[in-house]
């Protein structure tokens, strides 16, 4: 008997213990939700994205957006003595290095760090992101045709030298080089973009100059959000509605708020659902602010014609 309640006294005391470790370490609950990060590296301000929720009881998961590439996963965000952190396998970076990750809450912000593969380490910070709820329903303005089916006015190139031309009325990059950006922001609009790819190319159309829709040759192939009518690393089309590279094909997007419908070819492959941040390579990550059109020229030979957006009032 009492080594039973020995036994039994100890058992209790370790469950104690354990009990008061994990309520020491219990993490606040504001860092729940999305964020907008800013991050410092090399003289450059890089827009990044962090959604943290929590799985079951205690764990905190999340998901990552980074200069480029797609939303990834985020297994398990530890918290420890204050600070939180975690860690990433390589997507498009170099090398095999993990990205690691720490960061503190204050109020409403966040700080902290990351080791990037190359073993360098960067500041950055973070504001937690808008919701962007309109409370009204959008009165469209005029429609205004963004190419004037003769030159590059209103549009500028973001990269150091420029690729793209109009040729007979068609807004062309040749190869990859700079994107574009349109000079006028935007907040909530309708847009009709046609576009044209050869066969593997790649670009995409920059909602607000922060969303990518992405713009691939991508017959034949599951409708995966980084494939052509996708939000891309976000939002999957319904179906896949590509044609042949060669084929002039159309989208027609609405934006409203956080909320976007993709028409791709006379279809709706995404319906009134709900953008979760920006996407990568994005231009900056103020999610509150109004942002242009921005073409993604980068990845390979495009022509675009016709775009033509209708601002909400």
């Amino acid at each position: 008997m009492k080594k039973k309640l020995l036994f039994s006294i100890v058992v209790m005391a370790i469950a104690g213990f354990m009990n008061f470790t994990i309520a020491q370490e219990t993490y606040p609950t504001q860092v729940l939700g999305r964020w907008d990060i800013t991050m410092s590296k090399e003289g450059k301000e890089i827009p990044s994205w962090l959604e943290v929720t929590h799985s079951g009881r205690s764990t905190l998961v999340g998901r990552f957006v980074y200069e480029f590439g797609s939303a990834r996963p985020v297994s398990h965000i530890k918290y420890t003595g204050g600070k939180f952190s975690f860690s990433i396998p390589p997507q498009w970076e170099p090398g095999t290095r993990y990205q690691d990750f720490e960061f503190t809450l204050d109020g409403e912000k966040l700080a902290g760090t990351m080791v990037y593969t190359d073993g360098k380490q960067y500041s950055w910070t973070a504001v937690r992101a808008p919701k962007l709820i309109r409370t009204t329903s959008p009165v469209w303005g005029a429609a205004i045709k963004l190419l004037n089916g003769k030159d590059l006015t209103g549009w500028h190139a973001m990269g150091t030298t420029n690729q793209w031309q109009v040729i007979n009325g068609i807004l062309t990059s040749p190869k990859s080089g700079s994107n574009l950006v349109t000079e006028q922001k935007f907040t909530d609009f309708k847009l009709h973009v046609e576009f044209r790819y050869p066969k593997e190319s790649n670009s995409g159309v920059y909602l607000r100059g922060r969303y990518e829709i992405q713009v691939e040759d991508s017959k034949g192939k599951e409708p995966l959000s980084i494939y052509l009518g996708g939000l891309y690393g976000f939002l999957p089309p319904s179906q896949m509605v590509a044609k042949n590279a060669g084929e002039w094909q159309t989208y027609d997007i609405t934006i409203v708020g956080r909320m976007v419908t993709i028409i791709a070819n006379g279809v709706t492959v995404v319906n009134n659902q709900e953008i979760p941040g920006i996407t990568g390579g994005a231009i900056d990550s103020k999610e509150g602010e109004p942002g242009p059109i921005f073409l993604q020229g980068d990845h390979g030979p495009v022509e675009y014609r016709n775009i033509i957006i209708t601002p909400a009032r």
